[in-house]
């Protein structure tokens, strides 16, 4: 394999990930001359800084955690949805005005069948006597909707949510987590990676280290043992492993080397593919932080100083990486906006 590497004097290495038709662990070069420019700059960099990769790695990790988790808490919830409704005949009765909203984590002045809907989902929650974020929900459609029961078991923000593939992580691990329906298995092993994910997601730096990654794989994989019964979970082992395995560091020839790069013109163009995946990864990582961190700030009774802090960390992180700030161009403003109100 490495016999084909030309004698260049390389940075790196890249062992990328480009999809099904790329090894997980095969070499790939990054050639910068006019024909070849498909690596931004920036994300050469940041590739090459072992924290961040670690960083990038344990987020991908956790989209594919929930990808494996999606079709099996669906299922559960419309389990769990349906016994409610044979076990309550008040709770198959539609809400009485259809105006039975939440205010925050505060539900009042509930019409009966709402009241009641909200007393049985208190009473399969681990700790009712917490917050619950009521406001996730639209109590006139807990009859007919099961995945408007579950984001009561979830963090803030799940209000335009409406179905299971729409969910991150958090809120799939949360939902395992609170809600007493899922008694298999022990909750524990959810709260370890929720506690793991809340360390990742705050991460102000974005970088992470070696010390903390072989404390993430040790909650990964625990919570994968304790899942082992859903069909997809082993599967989801094996590529959380591979993910955590995996090389993203980049190998950089010169325009004097093209030449001799020419040989290895299928894996450049795999290279392509396999950085523009990685791209994709890193930008859905991104996204998600940046839309937890904007829903909070707009709300004073949400808004803490741990989310001003990380969202003036997204922006400055943002704006310094050219790529990055092309992509988020719009949260980037919506971001500028907020700190011109401070």
């Amino acid at each position: 394999m490495w016999s084909m590497l030309p004698s260049c004097g390389c940075n790196a290495v890249l062992h990328s990930l480009g999809g099904a038709s790329v090894n997980l662990l095969s070499p790939f070069f990054v050639v910068l001359g006019s024909e070849t420019k498909m690596v931004r700059e920036e994300l050469v960099v940041r590739l090459n800084n072992r924290e961040y990769k670690n960083w990038l790695k344990a987020g991908r990790c956790l989209i594919i955690l929930k990808d494996g988790l999606l079709s099996y808490t669906d299922q559960q919830m419309r389990s769990f949805h349906t016994d409610l409704l044979n076990k309550n005949s008040l709770l198959r009765s539609p809400c009485l005005t259809s105006s039975c909203k939440p205010r925050g984590s505060k539900l009042s002045s509930a019409c009966r069948p709402c009241s009641e809907w909200q007393k049985v989902i208190l009473m399969h929650h681990r700790t009712p006597d917490g917050t619950i974020n009521w406001a996730n929900c639209s109590p006139p459609l807990w009859r007919t909707d099961h995945w408007e029961v579950a984001k009561a078991y979830m963090p803030r923000g799940q209000g335009q949510v409406r179905g299971a593939g729409q969910c991150d992580a958090s809120a799939l691990l949360n939902l395992i987590n609170f809600c007493k329906w899922f008694c298999a298995e022990d909750p524990k092993s959810a709260r370890q990676v929720i506690q793991c994910r809340n360390e990742l997601m705050h991460s102000n730096e974005f970088r992470v280290k070696d010390e903390w990654m072989r404390k993430y794989r040790a909650a990964l994989q625990h919570f994968v043992q304790q899942f082992s019964h859903i069909p997809r979970m082993a599967a989801v082992g094996r590529q959380i492993e591979d993910m955590l395995a995996v090389d993203l560091s980049i190998c950089v020839f010169g325009e004097d080397q093209t030449d001799s790069a020419c040989m290895l013109n299928d894996s450049i163009r795999q290279l392509e593919t396999s950085a523009e995946v990685v791209s994709q990864w890193e930008a859905a990582l991104l996204q998600e932080m940046l839309q937890e961190c904007l829903h909070a700030a707009p709300d004073s009774e949400e808004a803490n100083a741990q989310d001003t802090e990380l969202l003036k960390s997204l922006g400055g992180f943002l704006r310094s990486n050219k790529d990055l700030s092309e992509r988020f161009s719009t949260e980037l403003q919506a971001i500028t906006e907020l700190e011109a109100r401070e």
